[in-house]
């Protein structure tokens, strides 16, 4: 895989997410420097750079004397994961309400626009991912919280679009998707903030109950 040095660690990163979504690193699963930088042809300093940025998101855990993994999570973990992240986001989003300007509310609108064509069109519900991640990167750039920031992503961010993408896609129709960051857009284009701040707090809570039931029915198959 050809690489330019100065992305070296943001492709790494890349490469492990979506070793998530396809199966290769399954929950619990190790992660070896080594096997990375064989299969990648690179050194194993931006891999540790890229673990270190992982860690930050929670998508992997580092153990003592047994090395990094891919976070696990049981369906207690999962519904407290995301009533937190629903409460942190929303309070986060909402204290910086002024702060969007009439090009992130546009970025937003066209992101949504973009999941209303997917469902339109017919495609996979996988399609979706990338377009969520910018979604909520879009939401956090106005935030200067850096603690705050932090504590969001542990919770939730990226955790419902990687280690739980298999819950994910069962979760909602591509419909529902479009329909679910819509309302956000609408509430954030209003400036309602308590319509806001309910409109974030149930998109988080209401997919944190469907996937700790998923994850609890699957466990006990």
């Amino acid at each position: 895989m050809d690489f330019k040095k100065q992305t070296y660690t943001d492709h790494v990163v890349t490469y492990i997410k979506q070793s998530i979504l396809d199966g290769t690193y399954k929950p619990g699963s190790k992660v070896k420097e080594l096997v990375i930088a064989k299969k990648l042809s690179i050194s194993r300093a931006p891999i540790r750079e890229a673990l270190q940025i992982l860690i930050k998101e929670g998508l992997v855990v580092w153990t003592p004397q047994k090395g990094k993994f891919i976070t696990k999570l049981d369906p207690k973990q999962i519904r407290d994961s995301y009533f937190t992240g629903g409460i942190l986001e929303a309070a986060a989003v909402c204290s910086v309400i002024q702060k969007y300007t009439a090009r992130d509310i546009k970025s937003l609108e066209e992101l949504a626009e973009k999941m209303r064509l997917v469902a339109e069109n017919g495609e996979p519900i996988e399609t979706l991912a990338p377009l969520d991640d910018k979604f909520h990167q879009i939401l956090f750039s106005r935030i200067d919280n850096e603690l705050l920031l932090e504590f969001c992503r542990r919770a939730c961010q990226g955790i419902s679009k990687f280690l739980l993408f298999r819950y994910w896609i069962q979760l909602y129709s591509v419909e529902e998707v479009y329909w679910r960051h819509k309302n956000i857009v609408d509430s954030l284009r209003k400036g309602d903030v308590y319509e806001l701040e309910g409109c974030i707090r149930n998109h988080y809570l209401d997919a944190g109950k469907r996937m700790s039931e998923i994850c609890r029915r699957e466990t006990e198959k």
